[in-house]
């Protein structure tokens, strides 16, 4: 053949082409004779490359020769190529991408190149893939074409084709290749040149409007105070994600460094079954993305899966494939506490580089608001621990008398205390404060309540106790002072000793309030402590009344303070009733007083006669 030949050839191949085209889209309805012409003229193109490719090896070798009979093939390719009215797709031997005409990129939503280098048979229909790759082989050792229907997904768009194989041998191709021709026949392709609709100005600024949106949810969500308090962030998080952003959304959580699967969330309409079980069972260190994001500390998106293994296995394969993957994005949540993998169908967009950018603040959001809960719950159990140091579950039973109290724990862990304890021939109680607020107030409070209740097993007088106690605290150089009160029940005497706490209220069985006389200087402030000592009998129907500093220094809306005078005058309100009933008179009083408000603990100790 020579060249004015294969010029000739080759222009009635084009002209061919037209027509093929004018009648595809003359007849969308009826395909199947324009497939069968396109693939004649696909065998049309081969043939003319063969007889091209052999005269040039019977031509005589000189120099150049073999450069300008290469350039020769490749143009009579590349214009094969894009004259062509269907997707034409060279694939070698193991399915890769190595060629696509425009025609291909038009109608997948792909830019041109985009798919080169990529597997062809990850856009097949997952229930497809085996079938096609054993049609790949049969093509490629038979030479004979073969045919079947399928649906090829990308880019957020799915299209029912009928694909054509045939086996192709190419110039400067050391193997051969496979032509697959794919002839939609239930899609409406875009005109041509037509801009994709998800790159228009409109869309763009909806998903970054989109976006935003999602940032403003998330941080909602874990910004409310019940994610505090409950392990509820993570769950909150990734079921939001699975509801707007992803078809599977599955976080692993970093434990005695190691991930560990912690929340799967399966698409809305897939029922819990197996395959979710399989994706919550799978053992997340036998990921490739999950351990990748761990060791680099930054995001991975997969606009087109590659590779089907990258987030394990499971008995029916990789678990990529049996999800239906076709986008991944996996991302770091904090600093790499663990890492946050969203996964897409292949009927839907995939992820984009930015996606990739929110996702990744979306699991920086994540990581805090994990660590926030796990330091606000240990923090809260710290706190729980010294209150109960500082407070009895319950009062025991004190012959001759009935007991009852109240606590308020303040705004911040609690420093003040009370106990009602068992001493040689009698029982013991105390109550006080550390000057101060938080965790080392309560640890100090903590440590003189226990102090007073074990020396107190050893000591017959209260006074000598809380001597003792000063002296330790002085010596802890803690540099808080304590308020405290201690008294012995012995019958009907009670024994009290002072260092600088209120007076102890007497409600008489008349109503009548009458103050102890209280006094001293708070513990730890000197090495010898200056206590008021003073011993009161209680008769029955009498009520001995301790409160804290909070009470009386509680204040209403106009910054009054609540006071010994108002205190007095609620207690002669509750002569003859019950210690318990006083106790809740007084707290309800100061709840009505203060507007509910409570700054500082509340202590209410009521003990009394019978």
């Amino acid at each position: 053949m020579t060249m004015p030949d294969l010029e000739h050839a080759l222009d009635a191949l084009a002209g061919r082409v037209t027509s093929l085209r004018e009648a595809r889209a003359a007849y969308p309805a009826d395909l199947a004779p324009t497939l069968d012409a396109a693939l004649a003229e696909l065998d049309t193109a081969a043939e003319l490359l063969a007889e091209a490719g052999e005269e040039l090896r019977k031509a005589p070798k000189r120099a150049g020769s073999k450069k300008d009979g290469t350039q020769r093939e490749l143009k009579l390719l590349r214009q094969v190529f894009r004259a062509f009215p269907v997707p034409v797709v060279v694939l070698d031997g193991g399915g890769v991408v190595r060629r696509i005409n425009p025609e291909t990129s038009r109608v997948l939503g792909s830019p041109d190149g985009y798919l080169v280098g990529r597997s062809f048979p990850l856009l097949v229909d997952v229930s497809r893939r085996a079938a096609f790759r054993s049609h790949l082989t049969s093509v490629l050792q038979t030479g004979q074409p073969a045919a079947f229907e399928t649906r090829l997904a990308h880019q957020g768009r799915t299209h029912t084709v009928q694909i054509a194989l045939t086996r192709l041998t190419m110039p400067g191709e050391p193997q051969q290749m496979v032509a697959a021709v794919a002839l939609p026949t239930e899609v409406q392709l875009p005109e041509p040149g037509a801009r994709r609709a998800e790159q228009t100005d409109g869309a763009l600024l909806l998903a970054t409007a989109k976006r935003q949106d999602l940032l403003v949810k998330i941080a909602r969500l874990l910004l409310d105070e019940e994610a505090l308090l409950r392990p509820v962030a993570l769950q909150r998080a990734t079921r939001l994600l699975a509801a707007e952003w992803a078809d599977w959304v599955i976080a692993d959580m970093v434990r005695d460094g190691v991930p560990r699967r912690s929340v799967v969330m399966a698409p809305k309409n897939h029922p819990l079954g197996e395959l979710v079980r399989r994706v919550e069972t799978a053992d997340p260190t036998t990921s490739q993305v999950v351990l990748q994001v761990l060791e680099r500390g930054s995001g991975v998106v997969l606009e087109m899966v590659d590779d089907e293994t990258l987030l394990g296995f499971s008995a029916e394969g990789p678990l990529l494939t049996v999800m239906g993957a076709g986008s991944v994005l996996s991302v770091a949540i904090g600093r790499s506490d663990g890492v946050l993998t969203l996964v897409r169908g292949h009927d839907r967009p995939p992820f984009s580089l930015a996606d990739l950018a929110v996702m990744q603040e979306v699991g920086l959001q994540i990581g805090l608001a994990v660590r926030a809960q796990s330091s606000f719950q240990s923090r809260s159990r710290a706190a729980d621990a010294l209150s109960a140091s500082v407070a009895p579950r319950n009062l025991p039973d004190v012959p001759g008398y009935e007991a009852a109290a109240v606590y308020h724990p303040g705004s911040s862990v609690g420093a003040e205390f009370y106990d009602v304890f068992p001493v040689s021939g009698g029982w013991g109680f105390a109550l006080g404060g550390a000057a101060g607020k938080g965790e080392e107030a309560a640890s100090v409070s903590a440590m003189v309540r226990g102090g007073l209740r074990v020396l107190s097993a050893w000591e017959s007088d209260p006074d000598l106790v809380m001597r003792k106690v000063n002296e330790a605290l002085v010596a802890q150089g803690t540099g808080m002072f304590v308020m405290a009160a201690a008294g012995f029940v012995k019958g009907r005497q009670i024994r009290l000793s002072s260092a600088g706490h209120h007076p102890a209220a007497l409600l008489l069985p008349d109503g009548g309030v009458r103050f102890a006389a209280g006094g001293g200087v708070p513990l730890g402030i000197a090495p010898e402590a200056e206590t008021g000592v003073e011993v009161l009998t209680i008769s029955p129907g009498e009520t001995l009344v301790f409160y804290s500093e909070g009470l009386i220094s509680s204040r209403n809306e106009r910054g009054e303070p609540y006071g010994e005078e108002r205190l007095a005058d609620v207690l002669s309100r509750c002569a003859g009733q019950a210690p318990s009933t006083v106790v809740k008179a007084v707290e309800a009083d100061r709840h009505a007083f203060s507007g509910g408000q409570v700054w500082d603990e509340i202590v209410v100790f009521a003990l009394r006669g019978v």
